[in-house]
């Protein structure tokens, strides 16, 4: 089993998520649903697919390293409709251009965060379909602790990631060092 080929079950498939943040996150700042007849009445919005904020939701869930299982409930979860591999893979009407890239980043952050064994995948102890069940389980858990942040931010302030750079900061805050001016850290001396 090569990683090249986990990697194209991994993106035929749907990844779930749950139907609580259609309204509230996906509808909110995307063209979800929208036919391509109603572009006029979404100029305002920051994102074309509903994937795309999913994709934010992931990322947001795996830097901050924490997941969220989704509701039991079959009928409370759904799914965009269209595979990993068509995600991004277009340029948009919005201007934006097509993001391949993206969907590998994703799968390699998925495999070095999923404790899938890759000795005993290669001697078929653990089917290809299992690994990649770890995989989409995974993906779904970060992208609904991401959901779950966006949702508290949106309930504390209502206007949180309307201001341009509100996303961006959410990205940034992963990368800021922490300011500790205390005299305890300074490194002994060496001599």
């Amino acid at each position: 089993m090569t990683t090249e080929k986990l990697y194209d079950l991994w993106a035929a498939r749907n990844p779930q998520w749950e139907k609580r943040y259609e309204d509230s996150i996906i509808k909110n700042f995307c063209d979800y649903g929208r036919g391509a007849t109603s572009l006029r009445e979404d100029r305002g919005k920051i994102f074309g697919g509903g994937y795309e904020i999913y994709i934010v939701a992931f990322f947001i869930g795996l830097y901050f390293n924490q997941k969220r299982k989704l509701i039991a409930d079959s009928q409370k979860k759904k799914t965009f409709g269209q595979p990993i591999q068509y995600w991004g893979n277009l340029d948009s009407v919005k201007g934006r251009k097509a993001y391949p890239k993206l969907r590998e980043y994703i799968f390699t952050a998925l495999i070095a965060r999923t404790d899938i064994d890759f000795i005993a995948l290669e001697k078929g102890e653990i089917t290809s379909r299992k690994a990649v069940d770890m995989l989409i389980q995974t993906m779904e858990q970060y992208a609904n602790w991401g959901f779950h942040f966006m949702e508290d931010k949106l309930t504390d302030d209502p206007n949180y990631f309307y201001k341009e750079t509100a996303f961006l900061e959410v990205f940034l805050a992963f990368d800021a060092p922490s300011v500790n001016t205390s005299d305890d850290d300074e490194p002994d001396s060496l001599d």
